[in-house]
């Protein structure tokens, strides 16, 4: 089992996940552009590094939480943290990427005589940090193996959904897909009740119990109502996210017309200013769309 791990990406999410993994006794050592979140991974117990290749400098893992493929192959080709990393060590990748983009990287990698594991994850921050995150692995059984120690600190759902990489992807493109669409089509039933001069809140309250539900209806519904709700997860993520669905759709000449719907919802809330916003206010653009004031909740 692996137990020195190179961690890049220490973001809203990567930041509580490599202190998971410290927490497990792993010797984490991580790096990311901003020096005050390398300072908080130190503080932790863990170690931080001036680049992506110091960090990865002989270790036996890595894990990429990192914002996109380009960013990945950043990291691991262009900034050497492939070639530092020891022999046959794991490259683990948790960001949510294209699936033609992941197999394009994993086969780079395992040229390289390293293991790669396509592990995309659900759960948002909160997930991070109870360590609580949905983990979907597409893998050969034997790196799986390998990896499962250090994914199980991270995360307490491990679904094994594939032999090879760009399987966990594809299932994380699906869930996103789902989630967009869940967030989206709530806010557009807000708009619709709130036109009609019912009170959201209690549409919701009356909603979150009924058939209508959903976990995103009765998670997001709630900071729809807020001026300025705490961040979870941005706009733009989803922007990405559902781009990242099309381009599936495409590639596998699937038609996905509410996810193309509800990509332009975000993309037109993004639009307006808000895609750093947590991704609740795409209600924002409904509101637009329909003439209700913004703060008029």
């Amino acid at each position: 089992m692996p137990t020195s791990i190179a961690f890049i990406g220490l973001g809203a999410m990567g930041a509580p996940m490599a202190e998971n993994l410290v927490k497990r006794q792993f010797r984490v050592t991580g790096f990311d552009m901003r020096a005050s979140a390398r300072e908080v991974l130190v503080a932790a117990g863990g170690h931080a590094a001036e680049s992506a290749a110091a960090a990865a400098a002989g270790a036996e893992a890595m894990v990429l939480m990192v914002v996109n493929a380009a960013q990945a192959r950043a990291v691991l080709f262009e900034a050497g943290a492939l070639a530092a990393l020891a022999p046959g060590a794991v490259v683990i990748l948790m960001a949510t990427c294209p699936p033609g983009e992941v197999e394009a990287i994993a086969a780079e990698v395992v040229k390289s005589g390293r293991r790669f594991v396509d592990a995309p994850v659900s759960g948002g921050v909160v997930g991070a940090r109870a360590a609580t995150l949905s983990i979907m692995v597409g893998a050969p059984d034997e790196t799986l193996a390998l990896a499962r120690p250090m994914l199980e600190a991270l995360g307490d759902k491990v679904f094994h959904v594939g032999q090879k990489p760009g399987q966990g992807a594809t299932v994380k493109t699906v869930n996103q897909l789902l989630c967009g669409v869940h967030i989206a089509v709530a806010a557009e039933a807000l708009s619709l009740a709130e036109k009609a001069g019912i009170d959201g809140r209690l549409l919701f309250e009356i909603m979150g119990g009924s058939a209508a539900s959903s976990w995103m209806l009765r998670d997001r519904g709630p900071r729809m109502h807020e001026a300025e709700p705490a961040v979870t997860s941005a706009v733009d993520i989803f922007v990405k996210d559902l781009s990242i669905v099309l381009d599936a759709g495409r590639a596998a000449r699937t038609a996905l017309p509410l996810a193309a719907a509800a990509h332009q919802m975000f993309l037109a809330t993004s639009g307006l200013g808000h895609g750093g916003r947590d991704d609740s206010q795409v209600v924002r653009a409904y509101r637009a769309l329909n003439a209700k004031p913004a703060n008029d909740a």
